[in-house]
């Protein structure tokens, strides 16, 4: 590392990453602890098609404000 730059490193998780990312843009947003929401613990796909993979990781939820959208789930496939 440079001698200008921190050695001190803040671990952010992808709810906390996406909602500084919408107060950069405007948006007013909170996120939520993992798990919080009754909309994390259900099936996230159809298990009727093969295309639709079975494996989801549930990343979190963030609450946006003054917005026709009131939570957004953050998930991941694969």
């Amino acid at each position: 590392m440079h001698d200008s730059e921190s050695d001190t490193f803040v671990y952010k998780t992808w709810p906390e990453k996406f909602s500084d990312m919408l107060k950069e843009i405007g948006v007013d947003s909170e996120f939520k602890e993992i798990g919080t929401y009754d909309i994390e613990k259900g099936d996230y796909y159809s298990r009727y098609f093969s295309q639709t993979p079975r494996m989801v990781t549930n990343k979190g939820c963030i609450d946006v404000k003054n917005s026709n959208i009131d939570t957004i789930q953050i998930i991941q496939k694969g």
